[in-house]
């Protein structure tokens, strides 16, 4: 038997990830503030802000962060990657990226990091893995009433948390499940 590397997105993605948030303990904690987080504000003019509205999925607060989101990462990754295939689970990651960080910055006062909308569009769109056409799965209505619920009644409390994030992201995971053709 020999090693694969299954899934290349998921597996580049979290590896990435890990290397950021090593490289960032070792530097002081200054490598993920300057590239790998986003908001609250933006400055419209600086053309690293726009690359961090995509980069702010790769840096994360500590390896209890990173390891609560790359659980759900490399558990869902595969499978979406099976079906939808690498690219178009590339495509999906990085749009939800960048409408988090955006909307993150234009509704919200407060900054984001972390894979975590990454992993709410993951367990919406997994959701959809057997569709068929003109259904409506029972697992996707059955997550949506389990984790978006939870996030909206979350998102009153005041914590360090940003169910935004895991609501657009879910949202997001839900649009790509109804809107995305299954790979033959």
């Amino acid at each position: 038997m020999r090693i694969r590397y299954n899934a290349p997105v998921t597996l580049t993605f979290t590896l990435v990830a890990a290397a950021v948030l090593s490289i960032d303990q070792f530097a002081g904690r200054t490598l993920t503030r300057s590239f790998f987080s986003i908001g609250p504000t933006l400055d419209w003019q600086n053309p690293l802000q726009w690359l961090r509205l995509f980069t702010h999925v790769i840096g994360h607060a500590d390896w209890n962060h990173f390891m609560g989101n790359f659980a759900f990462v490399l558990l869902l990754g595969p499978i979406l990657e099976e079906k939808y295939g690498s690219g178009s689970l590339l495509f999906m990651m990085l749009i939800t990226a960048f409408v988090t960080g955006l909307l993150n910055v234009l509704v919200m006062n407060t900054g984001l990091l972390g894979a975590s909308g990454i992993v709410f569009m993951m367990i919406l769109l997994v959701s959809f893995t057997n569709i068929r056409s003109g259904e409506i799965p029972l697992t996707f209505i059955l997550i949506v009433a389990l984790y978006l619920t939870r996030e909206i009644v979350n998102a009153v409390r005041q914590d360090t948390i940003s169910q935004f994030a895991h609501i657009v992201g879910g949202i997001c995971g839900s649009l790509f499940g109804f809107m995305r053709p299954r790979r033959s």
